[in-house]
């Protein structure tokens, strides 16, 4: 379907289909769930983030009422918020790309 799509539209569509082969029928995941897709599928984001106090926030609010579930917007909203505190988020923006 996204063929024709950019690299970013082909991404987030990566994420939404990582969140869906793990979420329940209704769309669903626990934050148990949650914390462990974000450490197996994104840990290379999350790496080394384990002192920085919102990262603890993030990963402490995953921890309460672990079996509580939560929905694809609040799934990725963690997701960028994890990614745009990591330190390879920097390593990216200091590769230079040529076209």
């Amino acid at each position: 379907a996204l063929r024709k799509g950019s690299d970013l539209e082909k991404a987030f569509a990566t994420a939404a289909l990582v969140y869906n082969s793990y979420a329940d029928p209704e769309s669903k995941l626990s934050k148990a769930e949650t914390k462990s897709l974000l450490q197996s599928q994104f840990g290379h984001f999350m790496q080394g983030q384990e002192n920085k106090p919102k990262y603890q926030e993030i990963i402490s609010s995953l921890d309460e009422e672990s079996e509580n579930k939560i929905n694809f917007e609040d799934f990725m909203i963690l997701l960028v918020s994890l990614t745009l505190m990591s330190d390879l988020l920097q390593e990216i923006k200091n590769v230079k790309t040529t076209k």
